[in-house]
């Protein structure tokens, strides 16, 4: 581990947007960092420090992670709590760390989903790893269908009174869960910050479904992952799926890979390319721009595997917003394709 010591840019709060999450009195930024597969034991240390420095050097005040990030699971929280305890100590109060429970982190009937037992041990294993007496952000990380819904809110509820988690959230819950979940914290005395959906211009469910209105009417941000859809609204997919990428080694088996890369989704990446083209933009800056065009989105969440990775999603903010007009062409664009 380079031994070289961290200051902070003192300009880094100049160029970052700040959005109200919801009714409460945080604010994240209009871009934040998720640490789901690119900190674990299989990456580069340095790597990944450099992210980190570079993130909060450009006002990325806010850190995502879960229990079950790596890989191997637990990983990328070892690693940042490691980052955390050198770099980023003097800087605490200024960062908003969260993370989850949800999916599998040890074997048996409660090494997953959302009882009570699962989800306070997991907390209390993502504290000792990420070597923190509290998260800012603690989430229920996928609905149960077995466990009442009032069990899994009272232990979210109970983390906050207990001084683990400052706030609690929930993700990828459709809308009428979210609107259970919402409607039994606000009853516990514990609102519910914030909501994790996955939303992207090819990924429209949130809308359709309700989500958003509902997170609005509860009081709730929005924070999205996967604005680029793995990596699909990118200039590079605009010439087919790239030989090495994950869709295209997914695709051998027989479809067009996990990240869902088909026909009809690159159709709409070329069809929104003249758009971006005609504003200047790279193709995942419009991209950014359009999930961030909706207020009840308080931020997007985006991965990054290198410093210059980072840069470029970040420099999605500079200029101005999209339009109404840029939005109508946009719409009509992706209705067409």
């Amino acid at each position: 581990m380079s031994e070289t010591f961290y200051h902070a840019a003192p300009g880094r709060y100049d160029d970052m947007a700040y959005r109200r999450c919801g009714r409460s009195g945080l604010k994240l930024p209009a871009i934040s960092l998720g640490l789901w597969q690119n900190f674990g034991g299989l990456d580069a240390f340095e790597e990944g420090r450099a992210i980190l420095r570079r993130a909060f050097d450009r006002g990325v005040t806010h850190i995502d992670l879960a229990n079950n990030y790596g890989p191997p699971p637990g990983a990328a929280e070892e690693m940042f709590g490691r980052i955390l305890s050198t770099d980023f100590k003097p800087y605490r109060d200024e960062l908003v760390v969260s993370s989850k429970a949800g999916y599998l982190m040890w074997p048996g009937p409660y090494g997953e989903w959302g009882s009570r037992k699962y989800l306070l041990a997991s907390l209390d294993a993502s504290l000792k790893r990420l070597g923190v007496d509290y998260v800012d952000i603690f989430y229920h990380h996928r609905p149960d269908p077995d466990t009442p819904i009032e069990e899994s809110m009272g232990a979210l509820a109970d983390a906050v009174r207990q001084g683990k988690a400052l706030y609690v959230g929930i993700s990828n819950y459709r809308a009428a869960d979210a609107k259970r979940a919402i409607e039994t914290l606000k009853a516990l005395g514990v609102p519910c910050l914030i909501h994790q959906p996955n939303y992207s211009m090819l990924d429209r469910w949130i809308e359709t479904d309700g989500l958003l209105d509902v997170l609005e009417e509860g009081g709730a941000g929005a924070i999205v992952y996967s604005p680029l859809q793995q990596g699909i609204l990118t200039d590079k997919y605009l010439g087919g799926i790239p030989e090495g990428s994950r869709a295209a080694r997914g695709s051998r088996g027989g479809s067009m890979g996990a990240d869902g890369v088909n026909e009809a989704r690159l159709a709409k990446v070329r069809a929104l390319a003249p758009i971006a083209s005609r504003l200047g933009l790279p193709l995942a800056h419009l991209a950014l721009k359009w999930v961030l065009r909706d207020p009840r989105v308080t931020s997007a969440l985006i991965g990054a595997r290198t410093v210059a990775q980072l840069d470029d999603s970040l420099d999605a903010l500079k200029g101005g917003a999209l339009s109404e007009g840029d939005l109508a062409e946009i719409e009509a664009a992706l209705t067409a394709a």
